[in-house]
């Protein structure tokens, strides 16, 4: 069957794999460490027979061949399995209404930058959002430190005048 399957007989091969694979399992299943890596090993053994039943010189080192691809595969498993990094759990998040509230919170700040000038929206963006230096601001925009930072004091305080609904001033 061996020389018939090396030749390229389709039916012999599949003879020679089906009736190799209940042998191939049982090994598995005395090495691996689980039923999932015993099968992914049987499995492996079963492609590289199906790959390379031509290279197989003699019928009698078939089962030493198919024994010894089990083993290096389950080993392998093994090994992997050792070297895998801690699962991260994952961040606990809040509730659903907690995640509604953020993004709406986020809509209001969005919305009160949105309102400011054009000149405090770009200092402010630069500055806070993109977190950029304040030198580098002023010069991207043409502006002196001092005229970069007036802009920004009244870009930050328009946005917190948006979101409190007052100018902040003192009411008697």
């Amino acid at each position: 069957m061996l020389a018939a399957a090396k030749a390229g007989d389709e039916a012999a091969l599949v003879a020679l794999v089906s009736g190799s694979h209940p042998h191939v399992q049982r090994f598995a299943y005395s090495l691996c460490a689980n039923s999932h890596d015993a099968e992914d090993a049987a499995q492996e053994a079963m492609i590289v027979l199906f790959r390379k039943v031509g290279t197989l010189r003699a019928a009698g080192a078939l089962s030493s061949w198919m024994f010894r691809i089990v083993l290096r595969e389950c080993i392998r498993r093994a090994t992997a399995m050792t070297h895998r990094p801690e699962p991260v759990p994952e961040p606990v998040t809040g509730s659903v209404e907690d995640d509604v509230l953020r993004r709406l919170e986020a809509e209001r700040v969005a919305a009160a930058i949105m309102a400011l000038p054009t000149e405090q929206r770009l200092v402010l963006i630069m500055r806070d959002v993109q977190g950029l230096p304040g030198s580098v601001v002023a010069r991207s925009l043409g502006l002196s430190v001092a005229a970069m930072k007036s802009r920004l004091h009244r870009a930050r305080s328009g946005v917190r005048i948006g979101l409190d609904g007052h100018d902040g001033s003192l009411e008697r």
